[in-house]
């Protein structure tokens, strides 16, 4: 229970008043938090754990072999997955689900922010800690539900929103689909959940997006576009970003007989942080929101946790780290840093995450990687994979176009990174394994003085593929 999707279930639960206990495999500040707030939490997985329950509810992760779910499987206890439990908790409230290969746990947390800024105490689930809020979810006042809906494992199609956003739609997530096809279907059933008054809110800038909007369209549902074409209903015009600060305007959509030009102002950098803020504007149109209160409650987020999430600095050197996992969310985050760095170099820690999406793009990840100055690439973060031979890291750094390289040794990557990096330079750890800890050892790297690694840097002292 410890994790952000089993977490956020656990804290609605508690906001509402229901009694809630669980376990993880190992003590956390997560599950520090979740008793503090009344839970009864467990270190370690034991059958007795569910005893005095009516109601399991497990992860994708959980497998029957549990003694947990096997002991409520014997009991015939009401076992419910994650997605559904969380469709259960928001079934009477006005839902609004963010789903997308890319930028939900962003899009969702600038909803949220937006909305309790605005005067709207929405509840909320998100996959990531949310800056200026603290928490990944909450029980709010109002009737309003705002909740990322993860498409990995098909699990979204469980809810029942009232507005669907969808930021993207690219192939990912084979391991489960097989193929792209099978990817886009699952998306044309979320956007099917919708009910006659429902919206999708879909992007105008992403192939996918807007194809999906297009079938949407042709099959009776409401949609409204954004971004960046001029196709888009609530059209971005090019402002200006520097630093972490981005400046804009919005053109909204007509209502009566003229459009409206609004500025957006955002702290947090990138055209894809753009598009995540104009997505969330299209949702305060829909829900009634007044649109000054919502630009001025945008104007205050500041991000969301292992989104270009900021680690601190050494010697005049930025370290950032990226949750980002798929090539085009790379890409993103290596056109925000060099925004950020505003001439100054971009160093990247990258770890690959998964085999299967290892295989499949591999040749992307080396094109997007190419955007950055330096690059140490480290071994393959497993997760809920078995290996699968000929296929690791090398597969993305004999793509590279420059002299990059493999590091299986991270303790060197990081002593590497911190040699190459001169002030003004910004430090990158990318992916969604356990690559997160290594920020805080960069920093460190950093602030203990000059390198201690001459002559090895990212680009010449790694293993070469």
């Amino acid at each position: 229970m410890g994790g952000a999707g089993m977490s956020a279930i656990a804290r609605i639960m508690l906001g509402r008043g229901v009694p809630v206990s669980g376990s993880d495999a190992k003590d956390s500040a997560g599950l520090a938090a979740l008793a503090a707030l009344g839970a009864s939490v467990h270190v370690g997985h034991h059958a007795a754990t569910v005893a005095g329950a009516d109601t399991v509810v497990v992860s994708t992760a959980i497998r029957e072999a549990n003694p947990e779910l096997a002991a409520a499987r014997a009991a015939g206890l009401r076992v419910l997955h994650r997605s559904q439990a969380l469709a259960a908790a928001m079934a009477q409230d006005t839902v609004v689900a963010v789903a997308g290969t890319h930028g939900k746990t962003t899009t969702t947390s600038m909803i949220t922010v937006m909305l309790r800024g605005a005067g709207v105490d929405a509840s909320f689930a998100v996959g990531g800690t949310v800056q200026g809020l603290g928490v990944n979810a909450a029980h709010g006042s109002a009737p309003v539900f705002v909740a990322e809906a993860d498409e990995s494992d098909a699990s979204f199609l469980n809810y029942r929103p009232r507005i669907a956003v969808v930021t993207n739609m690219e192939a990912d997530h084979l391991d489960h689909y097989g193929t792209p096809e099978a990817v886009f279907a699952a998306f044309d059933s979320f956007v099917a959940l919708l009910p006659a008054d429902g919206l999708l809110v879909a992007c105008a800038d992403d192939a996918g997006s807007a194809a999906l909007a297009a079938r949407a369209a042709a099959a009776g549902k409401r949609t409204l576009s954004y971004g960046f074409s001029d196709a888009a209903e609530l059209r971005i015009v090019a402002g200006s970003g520097e630093g972490l600060a981005t400046d804009t305007t919005l053109l909204l959509p007509p209502a009566g007989t003229a459009s409206r030009s609004v500025p957006l102002h955002l702290q947090v950098p990138g055209d894809h942080n753009i598009r995540n803020a104009a997505a969330a504007v299209a949702v305060a149109l829909e829900l009634g929101v007044d649109v000054d209160a919502a630009l001025a409650a945008l104007a205050t987020f500041s991000g969301a946790a292992r989104r270009f999430e900021s680690k601190g600095e050494g010697r005049g050197v930025r370290v950032f780290d990226d949750y980002a996992h798929h090539p085009t969310e790379v890409t993103a985050a290596l056109k925000a840093a060099r925004t950020v760095a505003a001439g100054h170099k971009v160093h990247v820690l990258f770890q690959p995450h998964l085999f299967s999406r290892t295989r499949e793009f591999a040749a992307e990840f080396a094109q997007a990687l190419d955007l950055a100055d330096t690059v140490a690439v480290l071994d393959i973060y497993p997760a809920r994979e078995d290996p699968i031979p000929g296929v690791d890291s090398t597969l993305i750094t004999r793509r590279l176009a420059a002299p990059r390289s493999y590091w299986p040794d991270p303790a060197a990557a990081v002593a590497a990174l911190a040699a190459a990096a001169a002030p003004g330079d910004l430090i990158l750890t990318v992916g969604a394994g356990d690559v997160t800890a290594y920020g805080p050892a960069l920093v460190a790297a950093l602030q203990a003085g000059p390198a201690s690694a001459p002559g090895t840097s990212p680009a010449n002292g790694g293993q070469h593929g």
